[in-house]
This record gives structure tokens, C-alpha cells and sequence, in this order.
């Protein structure tokens, strides 16, 4: 190669154009909201809302029925056992004023008839266990 003022250079090639591959779509990604700015802290915060609001529908407020389930039905109970109580005694009381005789008259009839209501359902308790097992056969 001659170098001077004379010489001419030689051209240098051009380089070719390598194929680039064509490009893939690809899908496109979820939103992530960023931690600079945004409404982030309000969602967290309403995510643990929610959270601990279904937590507590399943287990507190079930406990809570129960309990006050628990607490009317001994309330009912108990004024039904009064109830009771003083209804057998107003009856008493007001057969002890019809009735000629002592309040022995009131008691043995208030007796025969507790007596004879709890033999007839002795009796029929047979026939609804008898009915019972001729069911499932």
C-alpha cells in the first residue's frame, strides 16, 4: 500500500445489515400501582379491613348468636318455670274456694290428673318408638 499523496484508498465495505429478529409480542403485565405515589397505603389499609372483617364474620359473630342464644333461652326458661309455678298455684288456690272440702280435694285431683297425662304419654312413647322402627325397615 502506497501511502503519499499519490495513493488512493481503497474503499472500505460497508458493513451489512445483520437480521434482527422479529419482535414477540409479549402479554401485557398487570398494573402495579408505584410505592412514590398513588393511593397504595388506602388499598393496604382496606385490604386488612377486609381481612379482618371476614375473619371476624366467621368466628366472632357466630359466638355472638350463640351466646345470645344461650343467655334468651335461659331468660325464657326461667319465666316459663315461674309461670308454671304460679299457675299451679292460682289453680290450687281456686279449687281450694270452689271445691267444699280441705285443700286436700285440690291436691289429689291436681295429682290424678299429672298422673294420668304422664301415662298416657308413656303409653303412646311405645307407639311412636314402634312406628319409628317400622320406618327404617
Amino acid at each position: 500500500m502506497e501511502t503519499g499523496a499519490g495513493a488512493t484508498e481503497e474503499p472500505t465495505p460497508t458493513p451489512r445489515p445483520t437480521p434482527r429478529p422479529t419482535p414477540r409480542a409479549t402479554p401485557p403485565l398487570p398494573s402495579i400501582p408505584s410505592l412514590s405515589g398513588g393511593d397504595w397505603p388506602a388499598q393496604a389499609a382496606d385490604a386488612i379491613v377486609d381481612t379482618v372483617g371476614k375473619i371476624r364474620d366467621r368466628t366472632t359473630v357466630p359466638i355472638m348468636r350463640l351466646a345470645r342464644a344461650a343467655v334468651f333461652g335461659v331468660f325464657i326458661g326461667t319465666f316459663v318455670i315461674v309461670l308454671c309455678t304460679l299457675l299451679v298455684i292460682g289453680v290450687i288456690r281456686l279449687l281450694d274456694e270452689i271445691l267444699p272440702s280441705g285443700v286436700w280435694l285440690p291436691y289429689l285431683l291436681l295429682g290424678a290428673l299429672v298422673t294420668g297425662s304422664g301415662w298416657l304419654l308413656f303409653r303412646k312413647r311405645n307407639d311412636v318408638a314402634a312406628a319409628g322402627n317400622d320406618r327404617g325397615r
